[in-house]
């Protein structure tokens, strides 16, 4: 059933989260994540974050049922976006880091369904006056990474020591994924909003293609980074249910 509200969107996504919990789908690291994104949101929402509060919880909750539809389509093995098949796909290869599901649920996510969620809110000139809110959002989802990257640093123990030799060199990884994301998915929405609406199914499956692509790239990045990765894998700590909970709970301090 679509979600009218945002309170919906973080009970369907908590359903995800539990069903792939208890089955051990590693499709729940980025469930767990986006819940805790949506919740995120929302508190901003109550708190005044935002210009128009009304409208960034008709995005979200727009932006939520482009990934909610993806989820179900799968589950019944009906099409979705290739962004989206190619990240399911990669759930049960044992050979992808933990980072690896989660950027390739962020690429489906924030590089294709955001743009697409964000023309479908605002079309044509009112695009323009939803630019401070989807900027203000890296604000509110930002903060979260610090807690995702203590959540990682338990399921594999080098990147502590990692992470304070590049303490001072801003390489957070996520941040800098979520950021050019969006900053791409922004350009896309004024694209997509100016199109008259027969000329964007068209442009949305050029997108879900390049998309895919950078998915590809995520999964199979090369030589060097795939030889990085692959020691990465035999010292992480393999447990699907515990690693669910520790991205969907972890707090810094």
């Amino acid at each position: 059933m679509e979600p009218r509200t945002l309170p919906e969107v973080v009970t369907a996504l908590d359903a995800i989260v539990r069903h792939c919990e208890q089955t051990r789908h590693r499709a729940g690291y980025f469930a767990a994540l986006y819940k805790r994104m949506t919740e995120a949101v929302a508190a901003g929402i109550a708190a005044g974050a935002f210009e128009d509060g009304p409208r960034m919880e008709q995005l979200d909750v727009v932006f939520a049922w482009r990934y909610l539809r993806a989820w179900q389509a799968h589950g019944r093995r009906a099409a979705c976006p290739a962004a989206w098949q190619h990240a399911f796909d990669g759930c049960p290869n044992p050979a992808l880091v933990v980072l690896q599901h989660l950027l390739l649920g962020i690429n489906a996510h924030i590089n294709l369904d955001l743009a697409v969620a964000a023309a479908t809110v605002a079309p044509g000139p009112r695009i323009h006056a939803l630019e401070t809110d989807f900027n203000r959002i890296n604000a509110v989802i930002s903060a979260l990474f610090d807690d995702v990257q203590q959540c990682l640093e338990q399921v594999w123990r080098p990147m502590r020591w990692l992470s304070r030799v590049a303490a001072t060199q801003q390489t957070d990884v996520l941040n800098f994924s979520i950021g050019a994301a969006r900053r791409a998915a922004w350009a896309n929405a004024v694209l997509l909003a100016s199109l008259p609406p027969d000329r964007r199914p068209a442009h949305i499956g050029g997108m879900d293609a390049t998309v895919h692509r950078l998915g590809q790239r995520i999964a199979q990045p090369g030589p060097w980074p795939a030889a990085v990765l692959r020691l990465v894998r035999l010292t992480e700590y393999e447990d699907v249910a515990r690693t669910i909970r520790l991205i969907e709970t972890t707090r810094v301090g």
